[in-house]
């Protein structure tokens, strides 16, 4: 009796308990979706359990590839957190690991291609894989069911520590309001889709988030993660021609051989092949985002069909087409190729790019996002170069028919990333041989009057083609090598972004934002037109329904019409001509001819002239201050600082344009340049030439008159700009060049009775007596609104 005594409660206490873990049927109820992944979904709880396939004998039950996005965005383009923003894909594993599943990254970047599996084993386990998470496993029926929804719910894109490195605060997630949309969890034949509302917070929000967030401090983002198939096997990975200009997928061969490299790149592109009847059995299809409204809606769809013709020429002209996405379509699926239309709050970037396959460079889906307010500012400056009596008449010289042509542009431009093709900086220079660079507006200044028939491209250039035919075409690779000799035989180039943004950078033919074959004789037209424009700028140049404040931001881009191709024609000065061929093939680095060097070095130091920085009266008296707003926004950035307010400063002004100049003609790099190319031959202009030919036209500008105080402003800034190279970690011929160039200055001017000239005398002695003191208080010039979309780096 004692002994049932004890027995009785405890089979009472079974008999209350829910049956056991084992017993239990953890999908029960649940919304089961069938596909890829097999998904279960617990609407009520918002939970995904997921079924995983019965592990191998290493504990594989499933690779996939897994990338993930932003559904929706922050709406900050200098935050970069936009609408459809996300990486290019890796490859995961979900291996069984006792008790739990680990979702396994493998370190594809450092690989072994051998066939012995230990070669494979020593490089594996010399450089780390990453587990992403782990799932305990709630059931078993032949498989392994794993609930997925703590992963789901995690910080996989780094979105805590972006906003912090962004300089936007502290940011954490917020469990109670991150959850799955479970109406948008979707597993098809080949991959498996979520969306997850994912809630940021911070007391000490940044400019960025306090301005677009809706509360200021609290940010719900949508995050979406896919899973795909790998692909079957039949894709033939390309090896990269550096001369090709491809994006590439880039890994170390361990298994090279010893005489090799064993760097690979792969260049990225989607499988196209052809059926018995040469028809293409899977061909590209471009969608476009049908949330861009009528007309871009329009203008994005011909540039994208730009592309058609480049694919013909390929040998597949049938391999790709445009349409409007489904209203149906989740745009991150991986499915679907798409361009999407993006609103910030400023205007920023577009770029394209999208999901591949990181063992072979395989494309899955091109992803492209276009900002929206770009197309506006072209509108605007097109207006002031033009005035705005004809905007919106439909007329080819209409505004708004001209930024419409950039837009074309644009859509095929970002296309052609998500397609698997680089910059080429060169094509300004070819005759607008690509719609791969960034193109300036083509306006020419012909008797007097403003020609616009060259103003944009329109459809592919020749580099276009041969880089399509080179990327897709069924080609060997002795064929494709005779592709790429004859386009260089041709005249073609290829400079890549590398070489062609920076400041200092150094190829004649390799810029951003700038026109022409010749970049210095462009830089003549567009000072030319740019004089043309300011000099009828005003009420004209506004369309009805703006105020007459709002002719502030009309001016910059015309003030500054000359920033790029000032850049452009200064890469002649110090430059030097070369290509990315591979050895036995490369040319030979060619120094640009010395009375190219100094012509360029005219036409820069003109953009420095008083006369040409200075604006009439008529039109600063139209430069009314703008009401004021209670927003948080920075409602000044694409302005001219308010140094003299209520009245424009021009000073000013001409200081920030006199400094936009000065950075790229004294940029370091360049001036080290200067040096070894007159070592190596006299016959260059060295760098005492160039900051001889700098101090004398500077020095010459009028002390008095009109255009006095903006030449006071120009001297000064070359000063400083001297004193900071003298001060600098420079080579010591940049440093010695610098100072003896201040200290001629400082002499010239103690000879001036001018009261700005023994000012700025004695400040180049505090300067020179103290120089890295000294540099710490030179006083900056006036921020530069930006030219390139905001948020550039």
């Amino acid at each position: 009796m004692r002994i049932l005594s004890y027995i009785l409660p405890i089979l009472l206490l079974i008999a209350c308990q829910p049956a056991n873990k084992s017993g239990s049927d953890p999908l029960s109820g649940l919304d089961a979706r069938d596909g890829f992944i097999d998904l279960y979904v617990d609407v009520g709880d918002g939970k995904v359990l997921a079924r995983l396939p019965a592990p191998d004998a290493d504990g594989v039950a499933l690779e996939a590839i897994h990338t993930a996005r932003l559904t929706s965005g922050l709406g900050s383009n200098p935050v970069g957190l936009d609408r459809g923003w996300g990486d290019s894909g890796k490859i995961v594993i979900f291996r069984q690991r006792g008790n739990k599943v680990v979702l396994e990254q493998p370190n594809l970047r450092y690989r072994a291609s051998s066939d012995n599996p230990l070669e494979e084993r020593a490089v594996a386990e010399s450089f780390a894989p990453s587990f992403l998470a782990s799932f305990d496993i709630v059931g078993r029926d032949g498989g392994l069911i794993i609930d997925m929804t703590d992963f789901l719910r995690s910080d996989v894109l780094g979105l805590q520590q972006f906003l912090k490195d962004a300089d936007q605060g502290s940011f954490s997630v917020q469990s109670d309001r991150t959850f799955i949309d479970t109406d948008n969890v979707f597993s098809f034949p080949d991959n498996a889709e979520f969306d997850i509302f994912f809630t940021l917070e911070t007391a000490d929000a940044g400019r960025e988030v306090a301005t677009t967030a809706a509360n200021g401090k609290t940010a719900t983002l949508v995050q979406h993660h896919s899973f795909v198939r790998l692909p079957d096997a039949g894709y033939e990975p390309l090896i990269s021609d550096p001369r090709a200009a491809a994006i590439e997928e880039v890994h170390y061969n361990y298994s090279a051989p010893l005489s090799a490299p064993i760097e690979t790149r792969l260049a990225r592109r989607y499988r196209l092949q052809k059926d018995a009847d040469g028809k293409t059995i899977k061909p590209i299809v471009v969608y476009i985002d049908g949330g861009a409204p009528e007309p871009i809606r329009s203008a994005l769809v011909e540039g994208a069909q730009w592309w058609g013709e480049a694919f013909a020429e390929a040998g597949y002209p049938d391999g790709y087409r445009v349409e409007i996405l489904p209203d149906d379509i989740h745009p991150l699926d991986v499915r679907y190729t798409v361009v999407q239309w993006v609103h910030r709050q400023t205007r920023g970037w577009s770029y394209g790019g999208g999901v591949s396959d990181p063992r072979t460079g395989e494309m899955l889906k091109g992803h492209v996002n276009l900002g929206s307010l770009r197309v506006r500012q072209d509108r605007m400056i097109f207006e002031g170069l033009l005035g705005a009596g004809k905007t919106d008449s439909g007329d080819a010289d209409d505004p708004v028919q001209l930024a419409l042509m950039r837009i074309r542009q644009l859509s095929a431009h970002e296309i052609g990333h998500s397609l698997g093709f680089m910059h080429n900086f060169a094509a300004s220079s070819d005759d607008n041989a690509s719609v791969m660079d960034y193109p300036a507006m083509d306006v020419r200044l012909i008797d007097g009057e403003l020609d616009l028939s060259h103003v944009y491209g329109v459809g592919i250039g020749d580099w276009d083609k041969v880089t399509a035919t080179w990327l897709y075409g069924d080609h060997t690779d002795v064929q494709r090598d005779a592709i790429l000799d004859d386009a260089y035989a041709r005249g073609l180039s290829y400079v890549a972004d590398s070489d062609g943004r920076g400041a200092g950078s150094g190829h004649p033919d390799g810029s951003v934002w700038d026109n022409g074959t010749d970049a210095v004789a462009s830089l003549g037209n567009v000072m030319a037109v740019r004089a043309y424009a300011l000099a009828r700028f005003g009420p004209d140049n506004m369309s009805e329904g703006w105020t007459q404040s709002d002719l502030n931001a009309a001016l910059v881009p015309i003030y500054l019409y000359h920033r790029f191709q000032t850049a452009a024609a200064a890469k002649s000065i110090g430059g030097m001509r070369f290509d990315y061929a591979a050895i036995g093939e490369a040319m030979e680095a060619e120094i640009v001819a010395p009375a190219k060097q100094r012509e360029a070095l005219r036409a820069v130091l003109a953009t420095l002239d008083p006369q040409a920085l200075d604006i009439p009266d008529s039109v600063l008296n139209r430069l009314t201050p703008r009401l004021g707003t209670f927003s948080f926004a920075d409602n000044d950035r694409e302005l001219f600082r308010k140094t003299a307010y209520p009245a424009f400063d021009v000073v000013a002004a001409a200081d920030t344009a006199a400094d936009l100049t000065l950075d790229v003609l004294l940029h370091p790099q360049r001036l080290n340049r200067l040096v070894e190319f007159h070592r190596r031959d006299p016959a260059n202009p060295g760098i005492d030439e160039v900051m001889a030919a700098t101090r004398t036209a500077v020095m010459g500008f009028p002390r008095e008159g009109r255009q006095g105080e903006i030449a006071n402003v120009v001297r000064a800034r070359l000063a400083y700009t001297l004193a900071d190279l003298a001060a600098g970690d420079h080579p010591p011929a940049v440093r010695a060049a610098a100072e003896d160039t201040l200290g001629r200055m400082r002499r010239a001017l103690t000879l001036s009775n001018t009261r700005n000239d023994g000012w700025l005398a004695r400040e180049i002695e505090r300067l020179m007596e103290a120089p890295r003191a000294g540099v710490a208080s030179i006083p900056a010039p006036k921020a530069l609104p930006p030219g390139s979309p905001i948020g550039a780096q």
